[in-house]
């Protein structure tokens, strides 16, 4: 694939990007500066892409991987320890953590846990239709009937709610 050709088919699918995006920081300017920032480096990094590949997901991938670096760069940056009697941790970003940042910090460790143990069947459709593909989209991806794939992300969800039942609040 060409520069140009690499160029004009990413320039198409940067108005797919921007849900996802607004989805992982619910602000729309910073949705839009990292759309921004994920063109970018896939255009510094166009010859990583493998042709043939799924340049979708290999754009949704650059771009969450860009948001945990923003994440964590900020949360180091910003915590304060106060070294008094009591050590407390003093987020100054709070659209960025959890009511309770440790807490939030276990719970998406053990969300993402949960989606490492699901079989591969499972976890491939679901982490597509999670970042944003569609059911058709998935269904020509994997090559499977589009009836499979919403089974087998209802199946993903159901093994996520029973692994991660902990944090279902009470009724």
């Amino acid at each position: 694939m060409t520069a140009l050709e690499f160029t004009s088919v990413v320039e198409r699918m940067a108005p797919t990007l921007r849900p996802a995006a607004y989805n992982l920081t619910r602000d729309s300017d910073d949705a839009k500066d990292l759309v921004q920032e994920t063109l970018l480096k896939a255009f510094v990094n166009r010859d990583k892409f493998k042709a043939g590949t799924n340049l979708k997901a290999w754009l949704y991938t650059i771009m969450r991987n860009t948001f945990i670096n923003h994440y964590n760069k900020i949360t180091k940056r910003s915590s304060n320890v106060d070294t008094t009697e009591y050590i407390q941790f003093h987020p100054s970003d709070e659209r960025m953590i959890a009511v309770n940042g440790a807490a939030g910090e276990f719970a998406l460790k053990d969300i993402n846990d949960a989606i490492e143990k699901l079989p591969e069947e499972l976890r491939s459709p679901f982490m597509m239709y999670y970042v944003g593909y569609k059911y058709l989209e998935i269904a020509d991806q994997l090559k499977l009937p589009i009836g499979t794939v919403k089974n087998r992300i209802h199946l993903a969800r159901k093994e996520l709610k029973q692994e991660l039942k902990v944090y279902a609040f009470a009724d």
